[in-house]
């Protein structure tokens, strides 16, 4: 028989189930008489609670609340041991460079120059720090005074008096004493790098030769002479294995006839302007050439000069230069026949040698970013050790038009 839900819910845990009619009964009623006293007695307790409310009130009514007593203290005196200061905070450290630059890269960008005596790394030794002086402002190019119109465009004149642009596009020679060399730093204007590192890197009184095939040369050219540098132009001409080596086009060549090599020329001339001369970009076999004699005397027609690079292993005719009667120059030292650092330094020294015993003497190289470098470095304390660097028109520009020198004397 199941037991109903009350005695379920009646029966304290662990209490025997009742066995008989009766004493189920009994238990029951004593469930009952326990909850009606429990009731009564809980009324019986809120009905006195709610009375006391309503007679006395509830003196600790609302938020629960707290007193407590303020005692003001005197502050404690100091401790007689002295306090060790604090530490200061360790700096933080520096992050480095980007990248570590070289002595040398620094003084190249900066342009000034540090003269170390030979072989001292210590930097306790003494230095000479040299800053670059001012730059020499070149006259405005293109001046109209020697500026005629082609048909290609802008070419050089002789001016009213004989003016040259020989003269006038010059940089001037720094005065000064003691053995000079001049530089010439050929194949600049098509590459970008070698160009800008050219103009940068080398002494302003290094003369530079621009090829005329670079889409930017004629900005390129204005960049070199507002750096301070003497610009002239390169002219392709005809190598002795042509057209296995070729120049490039508007090449001037001995099987041309005088005006269409004079055209090519003029071609040329009209790539940029503000350049004192022509250099020659190979042309072995047309300098050796009796068709080479039209095109020196149209250089020399046009107030410039010409100077041979040193590639080619004989010099312009003597009889072609007096024909001509157009100032020539030659080069004396190719510094880059070799392409080495070792063989350049070398060819350097020799340069150097050759000046004190000379006086002065006409170098040539190439634009190869290993030449450069080296050129740049050679030339740091080079006053220092008493030579001077002169623009490559010092070999030109005193010579008579019917002079036959080849070279500074």
């Amino acid at each position: 028989m199941s037991e109903t839900s009350d005695d379920i819910l009646t029966r304290p845990l662990g209490v025997a189930e009742p066995t008989s009619r009766a004493e189920r009964i009994r238990a029951r009623l004593r469930g009952l008489l326990t909850a009606r006293a429990l009731f009564g007695g809980g009324a019986a307790a809120l009905a006195l609670g709610a009375g006391a409310l309503v007679a006395f009130g509830d003196p600790q009514g609302g938020e629960p609340r707290v007193t407590v007593a303020i005692t003001l203290r005197e502050p404690a005196a100091p401790s007689p041991v002295a306090q060790a200061p604090a530490a200061a905070p360790a700096p933080a450290p520096q992050a480095p460079p980007r990248a570590q630059r070289s002595a040398e890269e620094v003084e190249s960008a900066s342009g000034v120059t540090v003269v170390r005596p030979t072989g001292t790394t210590a930097p306790t030794e003494a230095v000479v720090i040299r800053v670059p002086s001012p730059v020499t402002q070149l006259a405005p190019a293109p001046d109209p005074r020697l500026t005629d119109r082609g048909r290609h465009g802008a070419l050089p004149k002789l001016g009213e008096g004989r003016l040259r642009a020989l003269d006038v596009y010059a940089r001037p020679e720094e005065p000064g004493q003691g053995p000079r060399v001049a530089i010439l730093v050929t194949g600049l204007g098509i590459g970008q790098a070698a160009t800008a590192a050219a103009i940068t890197k080398l002494p302003p009184a290094v003369s530079l030769a621009f090829a005329p095939y670079g889409g930017e040369v004629e900005r390129a050219a204005a960049r070199a002479r507002a750096a301070g540098h003497e610009v002239l132009l390169q002219a392709p001409m005809e190598p002795f294995d042509y057209p296995d080596s070729d120049p490039g086009p508007q090449t001037l060549l001995t099987s041309l006839k005088g005006p269409e090599n004079a055209d090519r020329l003029a071609w040329a001339m009209s790539r940029f302007t503000g350049y004192v001369g022509v250099v020659n970009f190979m042309g072995a076999k047309l300098m050796g050439d009796a068709a080479f004699e039209p095109v020196l005397r149209e250089i020399g027609a046009r107030g410039l000069g010409f100077v041979d690079d040193g590639t080619g292993a004989r010099a312009v005719a003597a009889g072609l230069v007096q024909k001509a009667r157009a100032p020539l120059a030659r080069a004396d030292i190719v510094l880059d026949a070799v392409a080495r650092p070792d063989a350049i330094d070398r060819e350097l020294a020799r340069l150097e040698a050759q000046a004190r015993a000379k006086g002065f003497v006409l170098a040539s190289a190439s634009a190869l970013p290993t030449t450069i470098d080296r050129i740049a470095r050679w030339t740091r304390d080079l006053e220092a050790r008493g030579l001077r660097i002169v623009p490559v028109s010092a070999a030109l520009r005193n010579q008579m038009p019917d002079s036959r020198v080849s070279k500074a004397e």
